[in-house]
């Protein structure tokens, strides 16, 4: 017998959200509490949706379509939580109940896009669009919706859904297990350096972050090199010591491929042939084909337009660019031969001698506490949000930072929350989530959306300073939360980012444009200890700079991207190591330039299926975005108020209430041209 005040009360927590601001009650339950508050949501699911099923009234807008986007509120609020969870501070129980929750959910999606049913009043609502008396948003999220439901297997045969229900279980089942091999790999690896001369290049910021890491795994008087970006990066660029880039690079790598129990190949294989299969039997030649057919690009061709000329203009300046960094290794005394590890750190010294900058140089300008101000007065100059910050709430883990969002007039817009400290428990890379989703409906709700990164932590006592890089990131990242919080929609299964892949981009990477402005970076880019800004000559080095080793940045991106195309254009793939190293044959793939992301930890295309075929699409989006820019520049005024309500209209609050071409069009007048991306990387 369940204890009425202990268990029920903690599983209620999960589901009723009683705390500030419409927050879950982080205090008020724990991870033992999923399994049972999983398990009755998704029961009340199923009931509810049996529910609107078993209406035998004609289906309307009111009594149908309603009650269908508002169902399953408390699985909603559940799977919010515990996979916010999986990605930002998981532990091995978490880990345990996402490889049961994971297949759950598939059958629970997989019966709702397949059930005759609920399709049927769904193609009664779409065949009778001409009769309504709707908006332009409700008509387009009905069509969206049908297809949507044709494109996961609404018109097959009974024998063909429980097929493709099967194919859809042990996919979650394979992306589960992939992403948590990622984060085994990347938690269990660390080099401890307790000697001066394995430490020299290092900046003193970098060592104390390395000392904190040490201090944190019970190592004193040593230094931790562990294989979180915020790390690897700065010890690849700084590091005199070859040996050691070598063993952090091979580590880095080797992420998911280093056989025994956290391999990824096969499971890479066994991904690759069941995609195949689930596309043939929906009706496509390839799984390309099918996550293509709802985008903005719509076509194979059409993404290999964009990017193989950029490939090509990419390869060539790689050449020139490897000249130039064997120059100054063999001046120095290095290595003729470039290797993966050698790249960035002669670049860096390139960078120096020729722009009179380094990561080093402009890091004390770049303290976390300020970019995140940056980012917040850019958001209020442009669309007039306030960001008040609210101490002692109980969320996930002590480091994590929340902030009230108010509109100019002060009325709440939403909670912003950040968590931007790297942990062995958290996924590596940066991404935008949500707890809650604006909409209109029933009284509406307005979004709680968090960003996560990985920035190295510096502990208690000293700031946190930020490269170049991450800036953009932060910049980047709330990009995304601001798309999410500027929604403006009436139905919760288009608000916010629930947009096309090729479009999801657009508002976080035009969001970077404001980072290095100089109304910006004046105001906020101050020395930690003498609040001096950043020297103009320096600013102006970084904007000489721009283009600087594009060459090498494009092809580590654009590798990737024809790589994550080639996997799900080419069908049964028996041996995906093999297939990679063809492949990158086949497109002459410099040597001494990795991949941005290897196949074995490639989490955007394999740890689940959001961007598998679709990697492609940050480039698109940057073809939008540079353009998007363009706009402000040519008006005089990067905080134009007439420009700043259009592309708040149309890009940042109108979700996938509209085809985003026409919503670019709307803002911008016209669609760009491709040939804008490369004259911003350098290349044209």
């Amino acid at each position: 017998m369940i204890n009425k005040t202990g268990k029920v009360e903690h599983v209620q927590a999960l589901d009723k959200w009683n705390g500030l601001f419409g927050l879950p009650d982080f205090s008020a339950f724990d991870d033992s509490d999923f399994a049972l508050a999983f398990e009755t949501a998704l029961k009340a699911a199923e009931a509810e949706i049996e529910a609107i099923i078993s209406l035998p009234d004609t289906p309307t807008i009111e009594n149908f379509l309603i009650p269908y986007e508002l169902s399953g509120k408390a699985l909603d609020r559940i799977c919010a939580i515990f996979f916010m969870r999986t990605g930002a501070h998981s532990n091995e129980l978490i880990q345990h109940l996402e490889r049961n929750f994971s297949p759950r959910l598939s059958q629970f999606s997989s019966w709702l896009l397949t059930d005759e049913r609920l399709f049927a009043k769904i193609d009664a609502l779409y065949q009778q669009l001409k009769a309504f008396e709707a908006d332009d948003e409700t008509r387009y999220m009905i069509e969206e919706t049908w297809k949507s439901f044709v494109r996961n297997g609404a018109k097959l045969d009974m024998k063909d859904k429980k097929r493709l229900s099967e194919l859809n279980e042990r996919l979650a089942v394979l992306s589960t297990i992939f992403g948590q091999n990622i984060l085994k790999d990347t938690a269990s690896w660390v080099l401890y350096l307790e000697k001066e001369e394995e430490l020299i290049g290092l900046p003193d910021d970098l060592r104390h972050v390395m000392y904190e890491a040490a201090r944190k795994r019970g190592r004193e008087n040593a230094y931790a090199v562990t294989l979180t970006r915020a790390i690897v990066d700065p010890f690849l660029i700084f590091s005199d010591r070859r040996d050691l880039r070598k063993a952090v690079m091979q580590a880095w790598s080797s992420r998911g491929a280093k056989g025994g129990k956290t391999d990824n190949w096969a499971i890479i294989s066994e991904i690759m042939l069941l995609r195949n299969e689930k596309a043939k039997l929906l009706g496509f030649d390839s799984y390309a084909a099918l996550k293509l057919d709802n985008t903005m690009a719509k076509t194979l061709d059409h993404v290999m337009h964009l990017l193989l000329p950029v490939w090509e203009k990419a390869k060539i300046k790689v050449e020139v660019e490897r000249e130039d960094l064997r120059r100054i290794a063999s001046r120095v005394g290095g290595s003729d031969t470039l290797m993966a590890w050698d790249w960035c750190y002669y670049a860096e010294k390139l960078k120096l001698e020729r722009y009179a900058f380094n990561q080093a140089t402009l890091k004390p300008y770049l303290q976390l506490d300020q970019m995140i101000k940056a980012a917040f007065w850019v958001a209020n100059q442009l669309f007039g949000l306030i960001f008040e910050e609210q101490k002692n709430i109980s969320l996930w883990h002590p480091e994590v930072r929340l902030w009230l969002v108010k509109n100019s007039d002060g009325s709440i817009r939403g909670v912003f929350i950040g968590d931007y400290f790297a942990r062995a428990s958290k996924q590596a890379g940066a991404w935008m989530g949500v707890l809650q989703s604006q909409h209109k409906l029933m009284g509406g709700a307005y979004p709680i959306v968090y960003n996560i990164t990985n920035f190295a932590s510096p502990g208690k006592e000293q700031p946190a300073l930020l490269s170049l890089d991450d800036a953009h990131t932060l910049f980047h990242e709330f990009g995304h939360g601001l798309h999410g919080l500027l929604s403006d929609v009436r139905w919760p299964s288009i608000s916010g980012t629930s947009v096309t892949r090729d479009f999801v981009e657009l508002p976080s990477q035009l969001y970077e444009h404001w980072l290095m402005l100089p109304e910006v970076i004046e105001k906020f880019a101050r020395h930690y200890k003498t609040g001096e800004a950043i020297p103009v000559e320096i600013l102006e080095k970084i904007q000489e700079a721009k283009t600087f080793n594009s060459g090498f940045e494009t092809v580590q991106y654009t590798s990737s991207a024809l790589i994550d195309m080639a996997f799900h254009s080419n069908g049964v793939i028996d041996d995906p190591a093999q297939f990679e190293m063809d492949e990158l044959a086949r497109l002459s793939m410099p040597d001494a330039v990795p991949m941005m992301h290897r196949p074995t930890y490639f989490t955007h295309i394999f740890a689940g299926d959001s961007y598998s075929a679709s990697y492609y699409s940050y480039m698109w989006s940057e073809v939008l975005d540079v353009d998007a820019f363009s706009a402000f520049k040519e008006s005089g005024d990067i905080f134009n108020p007439d420009l700043a309500d259009k592309l708040n209209r149309y890009i940042y609050s109108a979700g996938g209430g509209a085809d985003p071409a026409v919503l670019y069009k709307a803002f911008r007048g016209r669609l760009p041209s491709p040939e804008a991306i490369l004259r911003e990387r350098g290349l044209d």
